[in-house]
C-alpha cells in the first residue's frame, strides 16, 4: 500500500516539527519521513519511556533536537541553520486539569512559545508554509450542541483553553501584521491555524486522558476511574487531523492566498460520544479475542471495569464541545475516514501490540490501514 496521499508532495521538502517527541508530533513525523520528508524535530524529552515517540525509534531517522519554545533566541538558531520550508508547531501544554495547577507556564508555553515560532517564520526566509495546531477548545465554548464554526468567538474558562484561544488570535494577528495575504508577494509566507477534536490513538500515555487512563487500569487490572462519564466530545484517530494538516500544507505551498486561515478537522457527527460509552468500547476491543467457530456469543460485562467518579465541585471541565467540519470538507476536499467504533479499535489495537511487536512496523501498518479506509 502506497502511503502516500499527497502526490509525492513532501519528498525532498524540509519539514520542522516542534512538540515531534510528543503523541501527534510523534505520528506526523512518522508519517512524513515514509513520505521521504526531511524532518527536523524541536521539542522537550518525551513523557515516557513507553510514549510512541521512544517506541517507535523514530528519533534515530529524523534530525532530533531537544529544546524549549519559550527561547526564541534557541529557535531562531534552530530556523537558520536547518532552512525549513514548511512547520507544523504542535509544541504545547495541552492539559486542561494541569493547567489549573500551572497556569502560567500554560500560557508562557501555548502563547508567547506560538509567538516565537511564528518571530522564528518571520526571521528564516526559508519558511513558506506554517500550520500551527491549536485546539478545539479554543472556542468560547457556550455549550450549545451545534459545532463552533472558523468564524466564531474565540476564549476558554479553564488556563488551557483560554490561553489556545490567546493563541488564536495571537497567530491572526502575526497574520494581519506581518503575513497578510495581501502582501504575500513581500513575505512570501502562508500561515494558517488549526484545531482538532479529542484526538486519540497508539503511544498516548499522558496525564488525565481517558484512553491512557483505560489502558493504564486494564494493564494493571484495576477498575477505571471516570470523572466525567457524561462529557461530550468529537473523538478521532490521531491519523485523521494529521491527514488534514498535511493536505492543508500541501494546498498552501500551491495557493498560499487561498488557504492561510483557520480550519477545524474534526469526526463525523455520529463519532460525537461521551466518555462513558468510549470508555466501554476500549474495554470490548482490549478483551476482544479474534473470532472462532465455537466460540462463546456472551456479552462481557464491561460496568464491571468502569466505575463513575464525577465529583460536582471538580475543577470546571466542559460538558459539550462539537467541530464545524463543513469548511475542511468543502474547501479542502477532507473528511474523515473512520468512524467511532473503528477510531477506538485502531487505537487499541496499538496498545494490544506494543510490547510484542515492532512498533514503528505497528505505526506503519496502522497508517497504511487508514489510507486503505
Amino acid at each position: 500500500m502506497n502511503l502516500d496521499i499527497f502526490d509525492n508532495f513532501y519528498r525532498g521538502k524540509r519539514v520542522l516539527i516542534t512538540g515531534h517527541t510528543g503523541f501527534k508530533g510523534s505520528w506526523l513525523a512518522i508519517w512524513l519521513h515514509e513520505l521521504g520528508a526531511e524532518v527536523i524535530g524541536v521539542a522537550l524529552d518525551p513523557f515516557s519511556e513507553r510514549d510512541n515517540y521512544v517506541l517507535s525509534g523514530i528519533e534515530n531517522k529524523i534530525t532530533d533536537i531537544r529544546g524549549d519554545i519559550r527561547d526564541g533566541k534557541f529557535l531562531k538558531e534552530v530556523f537558520q541553520k536547518y532552512q525549513p520550508e514548511i512547520v507544523f508547531h504542535l509544541a504545547a501544554q495541552p492539559l486542561v486539569r494541569l493547567s489549573y495547577d500551572i497556569p502560567v507556564e500554560t500560557y508562557e508555553v501555548n502563547v508567547m512559545g506560538s509567538i516565537h515560532v511564528m518571530e522564528a517564520i518571520r526571521a528564516t526566509e526559508s519558511v513558506k508554509v506554517a500550520v500551527m495546531i491549536t485546539t478545539d477548545k479554543c472556542y468560547e465554548n457556550r455549550e450549545q450542541i451545534w459545532g463552533y464554526r472558523e468564524n466564531e468567538a474565540m476564549g476558554g474558562y479553564d488556563p488551557y483553553s483560554s490561553s489556545k484561544g490567546a493563541a488564536e488570535i495571537a497567530i491572526a494577528s502575526w497574520r494581519r501584521s506581518f503575513f497578510h495575504p495581501e502582501q504575500y508577494a513581500k513575505h512570501g509566507k502562508s500561515i494558517a491555524s488549526v484545531r482538532a477534536g479529542n484526538v486519540i490513538g497508539g503511544g498516548d500515555w499522558a496525564l488525565d486522558r481517558i484512553i491512557p487512563d483505560c489502558i493504564k487500569a486494564l494493564e494493571a487490572d484495576l477498575t477505571i476511574e471516570i470523572r466525567s462519564p457524561k462529557a461530550i466530545r468529537p473523538w478521532q484517530h490521531v491519523l485523521e487531523p494529521l491527514s488534514g494538516y498535511m493536505l492543508l500544507a500541501q494546498k498552501m505551498w500551491h495557493e498560499p492566498i487561498k488557504y492561510c486561515e483557520g480550519w477545524n478537522f474534526g469526526p463525523h457527527a455520529e463519532s460525537i460520544a461521551n466518555v462513558w460509552d468510549v470508555s466501554t468500547k476500549v474495554v470490548e476491543n482490549y478483551f476482544k479475542e479474534p473470532k472462532t467457530k465455537n466460540q462463546d456469543s456472551s456479552r462481557l460485562d464491561t460496568n464491571h471495569y468502569l466505575k463513575d467518579l464525577s465529583n460536582p465541585n471538580d475543577l470546571h471541565e466542559a460538558k459539550l464541545l462539537m467541530l464545524d467540519i463543513s469548511k475542511a470538507k468543502f474547501q479542502l476536499g477532507w473528511e474523515p475516514r473512520l468512524n467511532i467504533e473503528q477510531t477506538v479499535e485502531l487505537t487499541v489495537d496499538w496498545y494490544k501490540r506494543y510490547k510484542i511487536e515492532d512498533v514503528y512496523g505497528v505505526c506503519l501498518s496502522q497508517i497504511n490501514k487508514f489510507i486503505a479506509k
